[in-house]
């Protein structure tokens, strides 16, 4: 038990006890007074009525006085009761103010905010029920509280601006994200309208936006800067506290619109010359078309190729390449008028518009200036990666309306006139005629029947003898491979095997006349013991092959021909080729005992001193330089000095393309090594050079009386 409780009992007992003491008093004085009247009146009866009358006198006063003591002690004791009952009053009022202090303490705890628990005083009346309620009241504000905190630590730590708005479009609550978005406080934006926030030309945009479908707009920042957001925006309503309005979410799009615009460039605009690309190009082509037709216009579409790019990719990298191309695709803007259009079509072609010519005589005095200004600049030397470039270009023109009326036709007109340029060497320019269209279609028709003829084995192979210049015997052949069309005839090699090339279809060729090759000669070797070296030309693309050793070692050992037995033939562009990669991989062909043989000497950029590198033993020279001997004096000073300068590298000759029988005789008098040209004859089928071989061990050739 409590000392509350203890000294409540203690308190209540003692008085209890003090009222049982003065009812006592109180009934014994009046029982003493009745008792005492009725003996004096007993007493009184023996004296006389005299007497009876002073005693009685006497007795009234003595009660008289007895009745005021009694009074007086009355009166004394509801005084001790009064100040008894004010005590125990008291004590009362104490139990019930001090919980009710305590109650408003915590009250006033309440309202600043501190919602710890207090203590339980363990009372179980009506204050400790009061007290009871009060402490959950507390719990369930801390509890509120606290999930009131959380929910305002979530909103400060999105990243989407939030933003409250009434019915008046008046903001009524923000969240960090949104000051951080909008460079304003919290306080500033109260009170502001959301249209204050947008820019004049949008503020109607949000008007009644609660779809929660999101949309981009533009929001003003408090620096006066403008910021892309998306924003989604929701109705909200609170019964409780009549509050009706949105809620408008916003997230900063910035990145995405700068990612957006990049994008939209670089569909247009080429990254590394930073001018529109092909589709760009043809959309404003076709705009300037448009307009040229709308005035009765000129304009003329210049289609540029860099002459012998590959070979910058293939010699200092590609990197090298991207250079160089920006390098020329600066020094083409440089001297192009300032209404030109220049695009990039591909790799290495671009395209050139030149527009706004009233009439034709303007136009061709244009391009007179303006082609040759663009030659003369692109030729000049770059400095590439340390090296020393020197860049050529040709050109195809197409004009309009002359050589095409819309966009397809001036760019494949042009790209037709081109292919002229190239044709005839390139570093040039060539004017679009109807006739090129027809070549043209003529070429892109010969590579798809090269493919289908080459899948359905309608290539052969021909054996070009060669024979040795001191006795005319046999020494060996090249093979060529021949293309007979039905409609059209025997197709030269010329004429295909460049498309070969272009359409990578060069690999499986030069694979099939290899494989070829050894089966023919496995076939010659069971009727004749020195079938001689046959010579097979390899192509660029073919040394590049990461496997070509592996497959050339193949075909041999499938067809068991020894390697000795055959000359790789290797024109002067492809050994200058990344020179250091190309000695290697000749190398490992010598080795394998395969002879090599430079072929059409004289027509690249080598020279005999650079030949000491290669393990080249044979060098073949082009017909060219053959054709006029011995009448073309600085042909015949050429060939003598090459054959003079080949057999002191230790090398053997051959003279290809020989037709006459004054050149023969040249050739024999300056000690050419092997000729070999038509007038020996057409080359010859596998069986046809087999029996040539044999009329030779017979001694029945037909050609041995040109040698003697």
């Amino acid at each position: 038990m409590s000392r509350r409780l203890v000294s409540k009992f203690m308190l209540a007992v003692v008085t209890i006890a003090l009222v049982i003491v003065i009812a006592t008093a109180a009934l014994h004085l009046h029982l003493s007074r009745v008792a005492t009247e009725a003996l004096i009146e007993q007493s009184l009866q023996q004296y006389p009525e005299a007497e009876r009358a002073a005693g009685r006198a006497r007795l009234d006063a003595t009660q008289q006085n007895m009745r005021r003591d009694a009074l007086y002690l009355t009166l004394l004791a509801g005084l001790g009761l009064l100040v008894l009952a004010l005590g125990i009053g008291a004590l009362a009022m104490r139990g019930i103010t001090r919980p009710l202090s305590e109650l408003a303490g915590e009250a006033r705890q309440l309202g600043d905010g501190d919602y710890a628990p207090p203590a339980d005083t363990g009372r179980r009346d009506e204050l400790g029920k009061l007290g009871h309620a009060f402490r959950q009241l507390r719990e369930r504000l801390r509890e509120t509280t606290i999930s009131r905190d959380y929910l305002d630590q979530l909103l400060a730590g999105l990243n989407e601006a939030l933003i409250v708005v009434d019915d008046d479009d008046r903001i009524v609550r923000t969240n960090p994200a949104a000051c951080r978005l909008l460079c304003r406080t919290a306080d500033t934006m109260q009170g502001m309208t959301l249209a204050e926030l947008l820019p004049e030309d949008r503020r109607d945009s949000l008007a009644g936006h609660d779809d929660q479908r999101a949309r981009e707009s533009v929001f003003v920042r408090g620096d006066d800067t403008q910021v892309p957001v998306s924003l989604t925006c929701s109705r909200v309503t609170h019964p409780e506290t009549d509050f009706s309005g949105r809620i408008i979410s916003a997230r900063d799009i910035s990145e995405r619109k700068r990612a957006e615009q990049r994008i939209r460039y670089l569909a247009r605009i080429d990254s590394l010359t930073k001018v529109p690309n092909r589709m760009q190009f043809q959309h404003l082509l076709q705009r300037a078309l448009a307009r040229a037709r709308k005035r009765g216009e000129y304009l003329a579409l210049l289609y540029i190729d860099v002459d012998r790019f590959k070979d910058v990719n293939d010699t200092f990298g590609h990197l090298a390449g991207d250079v160089s191309l920006e390098t020329f695709c600066q020094r083409v803007c440089e001297v192009l008028p300032d209404t030109a259009i220049v695009g990039r079509l591909a790799g290495d072609e671009f395209a050139v518009c030149l527009r706004d010519f009233r009439t034709l005589d303007a136009m061709m005095a244009t391009l007179d200036t303006v082609i040759p200004d663009i030659l003369r600049s692109v030729g000049r030397s770059m400095r590439v990666q340390g090296h020393e470039l020197y860049l050529t270009a040709s050109m195809g023109v197409a004009r309009y309306p002359l050589d095409g009326g819309d966009v397809i036709d001036l760019i494949r007109n042009a790209d037709a006139a081109l292919y002229h340029a190239k044709k005839v060497g390139g570093n040039c320019h060539a004017f679009y005629t109807p006739d090129m269209n027809a070549e043209a279609v003529e070429r892109l028709m010969l590579k798809s029947k090269l493919r289908r003829a080459f899948e359905r084995n309608e290539l052969t192979l021909r054996y070009q003898p060669k024979y040795g210049t001191h006795d005319g015997r046999v020494m060996g052949a090249e093979a060529l491979v021949r293309w007979e069309m039905p409609e059209r005839g025997m197709v030269l090699p010329a004429d295909f095997v460049p498309l070969a090339e272009e359409t990578n279809l060069i690999l499986d060729l030069g694979e099939w006349v290899l494989d070829q090759v050894c089966a023919d000669y496995r076939h010659w070797q069971r009727s004749i013991a020195s079938p001689g070296r046959v010579s097979v030309n390899l192509s660029l693309k073919q040394l590049r092959q990461q496997n070509f050793l592996e497959r050339v070692k193949d075909i041999f050992t499938r067809h068991q021909v020894s390697p000795t037995c055959l000359e790789l033939e290797i024109t002067e562009t492809t050994l200058m080729e990344d020179a250091e990669r190309t000695i290697r991989m000749l190398e490992a062909l010598y080795r394998m005992g395969l002879h090599l043989a430079i072929d059409d000497f004289g027509t690249g950029y080598s020279s005999l001193s650079a030949m000491q590198h290669f393990p080249i033993s044979t060098l073949k020279i082009d017909r060219s330089f053959i054709r006029d001997l011995p009448a073309d004096r600085n042909n015949a000073t050429i060939v003598a000095t090459v054959i003079q300068m080949a057999h002191n590298l230790e090398m053997e000759v051959v003279a290809e393309g020989v037709e006459t029988e004054a050149q023969l005789a040249f050739l024999r008098e300056h000690d050419c090594d092997y000729v070999q040209g038509m007038l020996f004859g057409e080359p010859f089928s596998a069986d046809d050079y087999a029996d040539l071989l044999l009329r030779q061990i017979e001694g029945t050739d037909r050609h041995r009386t040109l040698f003697a």
